[in-house]
């Protein structure tokens, strides 16, 4: 693909530096980190997850299970002490 010659980094005439207040890198990294929703899985976990879709499903999957296991454990947990 061929570079845009018309492209420049200069201001346009019209424009002045002075308009503009001093420009700061990663002015809003923190916030747009702390608000994201993006997460990073392992390459080994890619191959396995063709797409978030599947990614998704999986996770569902365990937090039911999950969520079995401890309702079931609560419950004899209560049994055992009624018992006692």
């Amino acid at each position: 693909m061929k570079k845009d010659e018309s492209f420049s980094d200069e201001l346009r005439k019209e424009y002045k530096r002075s308009d503009f207040k001093k420009l700061e890198r990663g002015k809003y990294y923190k916030r747009v980190m702390s608000r994201s929703n993006v997460v990073v899985v392992d390459p080994e976990v890619s191959e396995v997850f063709p797409n978030a879709e599947a990614v998704n499903e999986a996770l569902h999957a365990l937090v039911d299970v999950v969520e079995k296991a401890s309702k079931h454990s609560r419950a004899s947990k209560k049994r055992n002490k009624v018992g006692s």
